[in-house]
C-alpha cells in the first residue's frame, strides 16, 4: 500500500555458474498511488499482471487490510491480480500460507473482488502466488483451501530459502530467496502436485528455473496453463523467449 525502502546493500548476488541469482531486494516499491500512476501511461496493450503485498510493517494480523488496499487501487487497471504471500524477504510473510490464514485471506479478498465487479462491470481474475518450500503432505489441504476460495490461478513458485544447487557457491551463506535454475525441480515438484489436487479449471502459473525451452515445455506438461520466467532472462536474454514458445507448441498439449 506503501512505499517501501529496499535493504541494504549488498542485496542481490549472482551466480553465474549455476544460472541463479539470490535476492533480498525487500519487495522495494513506491507504494500503490505510484504504480497506479505509472499503469495509468503505459502505451502497451499486452496483458498485464499487478503483484500486491503487504507492508513489511504491517503485522501479519492486519495483512487483510493492505491487500484490500492495493486490490481497490489495481483493479480498474489489472488483467490479473496476484496475491503474493511467499516472498522469502518479507519476515513472516509465508506464515500467511497456513491453511487457516489462507482460508481468511483469500476469503476476503474475493468477497471484495464481488464487490468490485458489480461497481466496474469487469471481473478481474485473481491469482495466489506460493512459495516452493512447502512440504508435499501440505499441498492437499491448501489446494482444498483455495479451490474453496473462489480464486481463480495460482503461480508456483516464488524463490526458495533452500541452497540445493548452490552449496559450493561462496554467496550460499546469503540470505535471501534462491532463483534460476537450482529452482527448476523444487519448483515442478509444487507446481506437479498442486496440478493433481487442484480442480481443472483453476489455472496454474508455472515459474521457477527456466533457463531453457524444454523447462517451459516440461511445465507445460507437468499442467501449468500459463509460464512465466525472469531470471533465465537475465542469463539467456531476449531469444529465450522464442525458445520457450517453439518448445511448447512442439510439445503435446496436457489432456
Amino acid at each position: 500500500p506503501g512505499p517501501q525502502a529496499t535493504n541494504p546493500k549488498p542485496r542481490l548476488f549472482r551466480i553465474p555458474e549455476a544460472e541463479a541469482i539470490i535476492n533480498r531486494m525487500g519487495f522495494n516499491n513506491k507504494g500503490a498511488d505510484h504504480l497506479v500512476a505509472q499503469v495509468e501511461k503505459r502505451r502497451s496493450d499486452s496483458i498485464l499482471g499487478i503483484n500486491i503485498g503487504k507492508n513489511k510493517d504491517t503485522p501479519n494480523a492486519q495483512a487483510e487490510r493492505d491487500y484490500l488496499h492495493c486490490l481497490e487501487k489495481v483493479y480498474p487497471l489489472a488483467d490479473y491480480v496476484t496475491v503474493n504471500i511467499s516472498s522469502p524477504n518479507t519476515k513472516g510473510l509465508r506464515d500467511l500460507q497456513s491453511v487457516a490464514a489462507l482460508q481468511k485471506l483469500l476469503a476476503a479478498i474475493d468477497a471484495r473482488r464481488g464487490q468490485l465487479a458489480g461497481t466496474t462491470g469487469r471481473r478481474v481474475p485473481l491469482v495466489v502466488k506460493l512459495a516452493p518450500d512447502i512440504e508435499p503432505n501440505e499441498i492437499p489441504d491448501l489446494a482444498a483451501a483455495i479451490a474453496d476460495s473462489g480464486f481463480d490461478g495460482v503461480a508456483c513458485t516464488n524463490t526458495t530459502v533452500g541452497r540445493d544447487g548452490v552449496e559450493a557457491s561462496r554467496y550460499a551463506g546469503e540470505t535471501g530467496g534462491l532463483s534460476g535454475r537450482p529452482l527448476l525441480e523444487r519448483a515442478n515438484q509444487t507446481l506437479s502436485g498442486f496440478r493433481r489436487h487442484l480442480p481443472q479449471n483453476i489455472a496454474l502459473i508455472g515459474l521457477g528455473g527456466i533457463t531453457k525451452g524444454r523447462h517451459a515445455a516440461d511445465k507445460r506438461r507437468l499442467g501449468a496453463d500459463l509460464v512465466q520466467l525472469y531470471t533465465g532472462f537475465i542469463y539467456r536474454g531476449p531469444g529465450l523467449i522464442a525458445e520457450c514458445v517453439n518448445a511448447m507448441q512442439a510439445e503435446p498439449q496436457p489432456a
